[in-house]
């Protein structure tokens, strides 16, 4: 049946659109009417519903015959169900705001990583290493939809998310919901450790010329039925739903705009690379124009985008005169000139260019600065609220709260500079009867809220006030001031808060909410809790704010606590004063800490004990991040309470893992390797996992220079990690009787997760411990029996030649680990030799030669001086050579067979006068000859002339002439890829 006739029967059918309630995804799996049921837009269930519950049930663990466990079979069911999903995106033209919109975070991971699957990106392998312009179309697309998701969902995480009000509390929904929190924060995790891998990918992107493909529901029907034809049509340059190149680069352009905006708040260069990408995402809707189908993008966020770039980046002219209202407020902000911004702010009342929206955000920043103990700037935030005021009062607006509670004590200078700003802010002449009338009543209204009448006088006696007012309004507002105040002078009244002003509870408790999200004065923060607890006993305060987040293994413990004031006092202060120490502000971090230790010790030993384990951590991270730095150690006392941690045996204390993972880092970093191989109890290391690691390294470094057979540690210390990247091999029958093997990841039988020893491992920046963790593993890499090309590494003999059971050892995950670890060394030390060689042999060993050879000349000049002194013969091995001459003995077959080959000499008689071996130059001679390249023998014979070259001359001056030119060609290729 062609596809026109199905359609015309899926029109025609009077097959109801609405399955039966109970297994209606069944229903569709067995009947395939899910085309059917997506063409009519069946509304219950939604597509994007279908693709949750297809996943849903794919994912699914089974159990066994033994009642336990397992992970979801892969079966047909569970196949085609994961495909169904696939399908729906596809009807929905894998449009990322839809998806987005509807679908959690795990949901939408998992759906894309099956793109990625049935797209043939091979697992492992990093987006950022992949060819995009070698791919084929629907895989590239794949990778790219990926990518943009990721810096998408980045950026979406920064933005505050509404609290949604808590309802009756049920603990099955409530686990729920902590489970789906807490996956989501480990993708976001993930997601912002490969966030630059993900920019890079989607910069790689803007370069391919060609259109893409992504994946419709036939295509995903081909691979299904067909997997022969996955190199065949699906990945031809005409399958698929055609993406043009103009709209994937504009999708990319202002993802990567948004991401490189948000990353613009730790780093404002990064504001010019969100402008560019903004601009050029104009250009290109311009071209392809609003209408079309693949490319949606947001045309007023955009704008908004582009005119907050043009604030945050300005042109290189400064000239004030050229500036937008926007960039002078923006650079008097950053530079402290905030009397400049009150007067840009009254121009403004008569110009009425800056949004309100805007002007009331500028008043927030200040106040919140002010509240965190800058007093100079209370003057600041009266000026610039009046001035607000003033502009809400022309435009209609009521009198805010805020302008009332900073007006609440007048003074003759805030009178006077209300006056200035109202005098200057409308032209009498000029203005209409409303303008005036507005400012008139504004002028009244001030009047009947003093209380002392000499500032009554001071304003109905203003030039404004009498050429706005009347001679009778101005002299029966001076009677009833009077009436009212029978003395001239009063006693200004005390005023203890701001609840004495007329406003609504529900007011008044927003704006001490508000307060208290931004306070981080402990003393503050309790002030408030007891207001807000004065003012209502229904609401739980501890979830205003959902940036604040204490650990699991705690929030049991807090949240049991029977007062309420005092269980949102304990759970704020331990919330801020985590993200004080994340954010690295651990001076107020430190202030948070102790006032919740002061609290807890009255009524709690137990979390008395926790607030020391975090405080202690914070000692920890204060240190490493300051005198830690430059190489001074780290105060004996603070060594002690390390070691009490570890040796800590109260019972039913909660304990964050990190906490031990940081302590034994802390301790191997240090080099306390006496302390972790002799005076650790030894129920320590039964029971703590990260204490035994750190054991093993501690005395694998001590026994390093001793003899091989000496080394018992290290051969334990081989085991633990061999064990660790084991995988638990499980056999399963097929459905034609044949048995095959299934390797479960991640498995439990080492004494940690592989993913937790390299946590663990990049919290270590002592050089000798990476250098034996890195060895091991790389030793572990080169164990692999189908091994081509071996990876060197310092110290690699110390570690056992074989494993007993090599099928057991999951050898894709230590190749994976072994990159991760030696990026990560490179940024703990990006000129250490050693750890140069091992990244350029494992590109050596991928086929990457043009990145082999970078990183081979890295090695290569940071031991050298950039190759003014002769380069190691440890580091330039006969293993590492570049030319058949830089060997001990030069190779003269290789070196003449090489030049034979005509099709790789371009330009490389330029390299001549760098040969210093007279034999290769002759060969050289005669080949020209040979060919009739008269030039290229010209220059060969000048090279072979040269006197420094003559065989009679002293060795020390053939040594010296090799020695020149070995630097003059290496700084010629360091050029060419440095």
């Amino acid at each position: 049946m062609s596809a026109e006739a199905a359609d015309r029967e899926a029109a025609t059918s009077s097959r109801p659109c609405t399955p039966p309630q109970t297994c209606w995804f069944e229903f569709l799996l067995e009947e395939s009417l899910l085309e059917k049921h997506l063409r009519k837009a069946c509304p219950d269930p939604a597509p994007v519903q279908l693709i949750v519950q297809f996943l849903e049930q794919a994912s699914k663990p089974s159990v066994n015959e033994q009642n336990q466990v397992q992970p979801p079979p892969d079966n047909k069911r569970n196949r085609i169900l994961k495909l169904l999903a696939l399908k729906v995106a596809a009807h929905l033209k894998w449009d990322l705001d839809i998806l987005e919109k509807s679908l959690s975070v795990p949901v939408l991971n998992m759906l894309l990583n099956e793109l990625l699957c049935i797209s043939k990106v091979p697992p492992g392998t990093k987006h950022v290493d992949m060819d995009l312009a070698a791919l084929p179309p629907t895989t590239a697309m794949a990778v790219l939809l990926y990518n943009r998701w990721a810096i998408r969902t980045i950026v979406q995480s920064s933005f505050p998310v509404k609290q949604a009000k808590p309802g009756p509390p049920q603990l099955n929904v409530m686990n729920q919901m902590q489970q789906e929190k807490e996956l989501t924060e480990n993708i976001l995790k993930v997601l912002k450790e490969q966030a630059a891998d993900s920019i890079l990918v989607l910069e790689a992107a803007l370069k391919l010329n060609k259109d893409l493909y992504v994946h419709t529901m036939r295509t995903l029907d081909l691979l299904a039925l067909e997997p022969g034809m996955v190199n065949g049509e699906t990945e031809s340059s005409a399958a698929g739903l055609k993406i043009k190149t103009e709209e994937m680069q504009c999708q990319v352009c202002y993802d990567l705009g948004a991401a490189y905006f948000q990353q613009g708040s730790t780093n404002s260069a990064v504001y010019e690379n969100a402008r560019e990408k903004f601009f050029r995402t104009k250009e290109l809707i311009a071209e392809i124009g609003s209408l079309s189908l693949h490319c949606t993008i947001d045309e007023k966020r955009l704008a908004g985008y582009c005119q907050a770039c043009d604030v945050l980046v300005p042109s290189s002219d400064n000239n004030s005169q050229q500036l937008t209202p926007y960039s002078q407020v923006h650079i008097c902000l950053r530079s402290g000139n905030y009397q400049e911004v009150v007067q840009i702010f009254i121009e403004d009342n008569v110009a009425f260019t800056l949004p309100v929206q805007f002007r009331q955000s500028v008043l927030r920043e200040l106040l919140q600065k002010a509240q965190q103990g800058n007093e100079a700037l209370d003057e600041i935030c009266f000026k610039v609220c009046a001035c607000n005021t003033v502009r809400d009062i022309l435009e209609g607006r009521p009198i805010g709260v805020q302008f009332n509670q900073l007006f609440l004590r007048p003074n003759k200078e805030k009178i006077d500079f209300l006056l200035e700003v109202c005098s200057r802010s409308i032209n009498v002449e000029k203005a209409s009867e409303s303008l005036k009338g507005n400012m008139a009543a504004f002028l009244k209204n001030v009047c009947l809220g003093l209380e002392d009448l000499q500032y009554v006088f001071m304003i109905s006696s203003h030039e404004l006030s009498i050429t706005l007012l009347r001679d009778e309004e101005r002299k029966l507002l001076v009677d009833q001031m009077r009436k009212r105040s029978p003395r001239v002078n009063l006693c200004i009244k005390p005023v203890t808060s701001f609840y004495d002003i007329p406003a609504s509870a529900s007011v008044n408790i927003g704006q001490l909410e508000h307060q208290l999200i931004l306070s981080v004065d402990p003393w503050r923060i309790r002030q408030i809790l007891i207001e807000l607890h004065g003012m209502t006993s229904e609401r739980q305060f501890w979830t205003v704010s959902n940036k604040w987040e204490v650990p699991s293994v705690y929030s049991g413990v807090i949240l049991g606590i029977k007062d309420n004031l005092t269980r949102d006092l304990v759970y704020i202060l331990m919330a801020k004063g985590l993200h004080c120490s994340t954010v690295k502000d651990f001076p107020h971090a430190k202030q948070l800490f102790a006032a919740c230790l002061e609290l807890v010790t009255e009524f709690s030993p137990k979390l008395r004990q926790v607030m020391l384990n975090e405080m202690l951590l914070l000692d920890i991270h204060t240190h490493e991040a300051g005198m830690g730095q430059s190489g001074e150690r780290p105060p004996s006392d603070l060594i002690s309470r390390v070691r009490g941690y570890l040796e800590m045996r109260l019972p039913d204390i909660p304990l964050r893992q990190v906490v031990a993972e940081e302590c034994v880092a802390f301790m191997l970093n240090w080099r306390e390797n006496e302390y972790l191989t002799l005076q650790v109890p030894a129920f320590l290391l039964q029971s703590n996992p990260y204490v035994k690691l750190g054991q093993l390294l501690a005395a694998t470094c001590k026994e390093l220079p001793g003899p091989k057979e000496s080394r018992r540690t290290a051969k334990d210390l081989w085991e633990v990690v061999v064990q660790i990247c084991s995988v638990s091999n499980q056999h399963k029958r097929g459905n034609d009787g044949r048995v095959s093997l299934i390797k479960q990841r991640e498995s439990t039988l080492g004494i940690m997760y592989r993913s937790e020893l390299l946590s663990f491992i990049k919290k270590l920046r002592e050089p000798l411990v990476l250098t034996i963790i890195v060895s091991l593993f790389v030793k572990l890499h080169n164990v692999r029996e189908d091994i081509v090309n071996d990876i060197t590494a310092e110290h690699i003999s110390i570690w056992p030649s074989s494993i007993p059971n090599l099928q057991s050892v999951d050898f894709e995950a230590v190749a994976i680990t072994v990159k991760e670890l030696v990026r990560y060394t490179l940024t703990i030390n990006p000129n250490n030799h050693a750890w140069l060689i091992i990244q350029a042999d494992i590109y050596f060993a991928t086929n990457q030669h043009s990145a082999a050879l970078h990183y081979y000349l890295q090695a290569g000049a940071v031991c050298s001086d950039f190759f003014n002194k002769a380069v190691p013969p440890d580091v330039y091995t006969d293993q590492v050579a570049i030319l058949c001459q830089f060997l001990r003995e030069i190779d003269y077959k290789t070196a003449f067979k090489s030049l034979q080959e005509q099709n790789s000499h371009d330009a490389m008689d330029s390299y001549y006068d760098c040969i210093w071996d007279v034999t290769i130059l002759e060969y050289l001679t005669y080949l020209h000859h040979k060919r009739g390249e008269t030039d290229k023998r010209q220059i060969a014979i000048k090279a072979i002339g040269q006197t420094e070259l003559n065989a009679s001359n002293p060795e020390e001056v053939l040594q010296l002439a090799a020695q020149r030119r070995k630097k003059k060609f290496l700084q010629a290729m360091a050029k060419l890829y440095f």
